[in-house]
């Protein structure tokens, strides 16, 4: 699975896959992704042609008339590059495998938020990225290596440095061939696990029925992410982590809910059963109430019994960035102080919580809402700056405080 980091604003799977398509969200058809986006698409390879004119995504080549062969099928997850969407961008990459930082070659490099964007790889522990310098055909060939140096210059020490930098116009889809074949070389398919308990953490779910539909016809809710580990199938019972919020006697508490598969679908077919890598989407029992407008977004599902403890508080091991990224003119990070207002970011969970205790490594957290993890796993810190959350600092879950 790779992740598409926009800050070009032309999406890039539009040339990769013909047609830029999410079932679910209005907001990306009108051009900006609220929430995360994604698509898949076959990468293929012409057996009679020299690279790169060999890799495309059609199943007869342009260039001979030849019948491609299929590489594998990569599920793009389109995390937002508008400023303001620095949350969704980090739920994204918690489900990547590897990154293509899409730069427009007609904006000054760095902007602020591809600066943010690149920290949040390193945060999240992302190294296996391609940078895409987009929008050439708007600049001359002079401006164009300019613009080349400007990158080379922006991700020197940094976990890109080494990265591959392709120019292209996803707009007329030019050099996507070289692009296909910088991401077959950068990115390859990881080695999975199938035979851990699954597990897999939500990204998108909704509701499926059309509006007025017969209460006969209705379908249960719709939980879409990737599965990190083992193996789901039709039928399998799934726990949702931290689930749902239930009043009783006067107090709230978080109940995990469970349910039942009843399809799943990859890669645009219905299949029986999944293994890791790549987007899916999973019918379930749920009342699609419970599913809609991305309200399960963050939780963790696996089978009953086997998913993390929910936290309520956390305790994290934590280290602060130098200067606040993502703004035009960086400052320093102030310390952290008890009492201010922070937020976590740690798998597809997004949420805020107030420090409670500081001391030199570990900050004590009470959270807004509960998260499902591990300990050990990462963590990215925020903090309000001029109305916007702002990536400060990074660490890991040590205990619950």
């Amino acid at each position: 699975m790779v992740g598409h980091v926009d800050h070009g604003k032309t999406t890039l799977v539009n040339a990769l896959s013909g047609e830029w398509t999410d079932r679910h969200s209005e907001e990306i058809k009108r051009g900006i992704s609220i929430r995360l986006g994604y698509a898949d698409a076959t990468f293929r390879k012409c057996p009679g042609c020299k690279a790169p004119d060999c890799y495309t995504v059609e199943e007869i080549c342009k260039h001979c008339g030849s019948t491609t062969e299929e590489l594998r099928t990569v599920s793009f997850v389109d995390s937002p590059g508008h400023e303001a969407l620095m949350a969704t961008m980090l739920s994204g990459a918690a489900i990547m495998d590897g990154a293509v930082l899409l730069i427009a070659a007609s904006e000054p490099c760095p902007q602020p938020q591809t600066k943010e964007h690149l920290m949040a790889l390193n945060i999240v522990g992302i190294d296996k990225i391609v940078i895409a310098q987009n929008k050439i055909d708007l600049v001359s060939r002079e401006e164009a290596m300019e613009h080349y140096l400007q990158i080379k210059n922006f991700v020197k020490g940094t976990i890109a440095e080494n990265a591959p930098i392709v120019p292209i116009s996803a707009q007329q889809s030019a050099n996507v061939d070289v692009l296909i074949q910088s991401i077959e070389k950068t990115i390859p398919i990881p080695e999975r696990s199938f035979d851990e308990t699954p597990r897999m953490y939500i990204a998108r779910s909704f509701d499926i029925n059309k509006p007025g539909a017969h209460i006969k016809n209705l379908k249960g809710g719709v939980i879409g992410g990737s599965l990190l580990q083992g193996m789901l199938k039709e039928g399998d019972e799934l726990e949702i982590r931290p689930g749902r919020m239930v009043a009783t006697g006067g107090k709230e508490k978080w109940v995990p809910i469970e349910t039942e598969i009843t399809s799943i679908m990859a890669g645009g077919e219905r299949v029986k059963e999944v293994t890791p890598g790549g987007l899916i989407g999973i019918g379930t029992k749920l009342d699609p109430s419970m599913t809609r407008e991305d309200s399960l977004v963050g939780q963790c599902v696996g089978k009953p019994g086997s998913l993390p403890a929910t936290w309520n508080e956390l305790r994290i091991e934590f280290h602060l960035l130098e200067r606040v990224v993502g703004v035009a003119n960086e400052v320093e990070v102030p310390a952290m102080k008890v009492g201010e207002q922070v937020m976590l970011s740690a798998g597809t969970t997004i949420t805020t919580g107030e420090v409670k205790r500081v001391t030199k490594e570990t900050i004590d957290v009470k959270l807004g809402r509960p998260i499902c993890a591990e300990e050990g796993s990462r963590v990215a810190i925020g903090r309000k700056i001029s109305a916007r959350w702002h990536l400060i600092g990074a660490g890991v879950i040590s205990s619950s405080s």
